[in-house]
């Protein structure tokens, strides 16, 4: 399983292990019943500390993407598509939030806010 760390990024890197291992599933590319790495095996694969991997797993157990069973592994579980996608709604919707208030406090208009809105989200993910 392909894991790519950035550390250019402000993100932890144990949510983009996180967070990729979710896309994996969400994709189809990760089906359930799936063995995934033991953390030994991932931490050293992408070269991080088994506690940031640990963090990682524990966070995927507890939101129902992944069981691990003593002895067995770690495996991907039956997971509810709409939860992920819920919980991916909110994360956007808390950024917009923010965004349109700052846009209002600005004297930046909706159109403007839309037209902004749709360069950056036709153009992917520029990081600066």
């Amino acid at each position: 399983m392909e894991i790519i760390i950035s550390s250019n990024r402000n993100k932890p890197i144990y949510e983009q292990i996180t967070s990729q291992i979710k896309g994996k599933i969400m994709s189809g590319e990760l089906q359930a019943g799936d063995p995934i790495p033991s953390m030994r095996a991932l931490a050293k694969s992408i070269q991080v500390s088994v506690i940031t991997v640990q963090k990682a797993y524990e966070d995927l157990q507890r939101d129902g993407f992944i069981e691990t069973t003593v002895g067995r592994g770690s495996f991907v579980s039956a997971v509810n598509q709409d939860v992920f996608q819920e919980e991916q709604q909110k994360k956007v919707d808390e950024h917009l939030m923010k965004a349109a208030e700052i846009a209002r406090a600005s004297g930046i208009t909706l159109e403007q806010m839309v037209d902004m809105l749709t360069i950056l989200y036709t153009e992917g993910n520029h990081e600066s």
